[in-house]
């Protein structure tokens, strides 16, 4: 298989990390909250022509996750004039429902329980806890541009600094 060409969902590389300029990998998944309610299937190409983040984070409820998530949601109205966003983890339906339901979170969540997304945007990696290694996601966010290619990656960024550094991609050349 030849790596450099296969960027998808169902055929992707471990061993290669995207790129700004990259085509973003196609995805589907199921859309929890905001406009998507219950539950709604998405995909990659239903955001052609519009900017779109993916912002990948470990666990619902975690002190960091629910730090990031609520950073968000303090600064949805601008967030929201400049892209579609989703917050994507491995979580479930369920657990993204309690989770935008405790934290009034008013855009949506992205479920990946079988860890397809994880591992296309290749942020499924492997941590360490006090000496225990693991998998989980990375906190990694990916702009896809228009066209649909990665513009910009904010990789391992503290969730207290995440939403600075969000809105300092998005709104290039603007005071923010």
């Amino acid at each position: 298989m030849d790596c450099a060409k296969s960027v998808s969902v169902t055929a992707s590389c471990p061993f290669m990390e995207l790129q700004i300029g990259d085509p973003a990998p196609n995805f589907q998944a199921t859309a929890v909250g905001g406009i998507y309610g219950a539950g709604q299937s998405v995909k990659l190409a239903d955001f052609k022509g519009s900017t779109l983040v993916l912002y990948f984070y470990p666990k619902n409820g975690t002190p960091g996750c629910t730090q990031q998530a609520c950073d968000i949601r303090d600064t949805w109205s601008e967030i929201q004039s400049k892209a579609e966003l989703f917050g994507v983890s491995v979580d479930t339906v369920e657990s993204h429902q309690k989770f935008i339901k405790k934290n009034g979170l008013p855009f949506p969540l992205l479920s990946d329980p079988e860890k397809k997304l994880v591992e296309a945007y290749h942020v499924w990696v492997e941590k360490s806890m006090y000496g225990k290694k693991y998998f989980g996601a990375e906190r990694t966010t990916f702009i896809i541009g228009p066209h649909q290619r990665i513009s910009g990656i904010l990789k391992k960024v503290k969730p207290s600094e995440h939403i600075k550094a969000l809105r300092q991609a998005l709104f290039v050349g603007e005071a923010v």
